[in-house]
């Protein structure tokens, strides 16, 4: 398997309660890549842990074969590893073109020149307006990002991380807030990414896991219980016990 992205006994303590605790996770290129678990099993722990919001007790994180541990989030962020959050991190007042615009200049390295009119950096737009019609968003380029639904602001989010061109994308409960059928459209769009980026998500539908994963990572009190296909997960029994109850037997 070619790993893009794996930690190696990973341990994550706050005083004398363990968080993480020696988990050995590994997510090939290209997959999409569930993680899933009771409220409290350590999950966005860790997002947090990868992402390098945190750092770990013990243990190592590796991108892409290379040891980023003590790698400080951007940097992470500019080899390509990229988050989105449980809570939109969205710029209101701008337009959705306005918006993943200042995403690309801000990977460009052409922040500081957000002032200028944008009209004469065509580079940008062009490319701001491709990934919006990737996710099915053109027709919304010129409306505030305010004014939108929910489910589509959830999409603005990931247009903002695609901008970036992230290598492995994590998406940390995407869905939380959608309505259903936005729900379904959400991850209709994300299942259509290209597979040069690698996917790794926190869901709580599990009805939305099963149909978008290939494979699934089980968390229980911050320990990997067991990783396998949907439908292994699906009839697991310590699974059902511990998580999926009996609606997914």
């Amino acid at each position: 398997m070619n790993a893009v992205l794996q930690t190696h006994d990973l341990v994550r303590r706050f005083g004398g309660f363990i968080a993480t605790d020696q988990v050995n996770l590994s997510i090939a290129a290209g997959s999409r890549h569930a993680l899933i678990g009771p409220n409290g099993a350590g999950k966005t722990t860790l997002i947090n842990l990868l992402t390098g919001y945190l750092e770990p007790t013990s243990g190592r994180v590796s991108l892409m074969g290379q040891d980023v541990t003590r790698v400080p989030q951007h940097e992470r962020c500019r080899q390509g590893l990229v988050r989105t959050f449980q809570i939109n991190q969205l710029f209101m007042g701008m337009t959705v073109l306005e918006s993943v615009a200042l995403a690309v200049s801000e990977r460009l390295g052409l922040g500081t020149q957000w002032w200028t009119p944008l009209a004469i950096r065509a580079d940008v737009l062009d490319e701001a307006a491709a990934i919006l019609d990737q996710l099915k968003l053109l027709s919304d380029a010129y409306e505030t990002t305010r004014d939108l639904a929910y489910g589509r602001q959830r999409l603005i989010e990931i247009a903002l991380a695609l901008a970036l061109h992230p290598k492995v994308l994590l998406l940390d409960e995407p869905a939380a807030g959608v309505p259903t059928g936005e729900s379904r459209e959400l991850f209709d769009t994300i299942a259509q990414l290209p597979r040069d980026v690698t996917i790794l998500l926190i869901e709580h539908d599990m009805n939305l896991v099963f149909r978008f994963a290939e494979r699934i990572s089980v968390l229980v009190s911050g320990a990997l219980l067991v990783e396998d296909t949907p439908d292994v997960i699906a009839h697991h029994p310590k699974v059902k016990e511990v998580y999926l109850g009996e609606a997914h037997v």
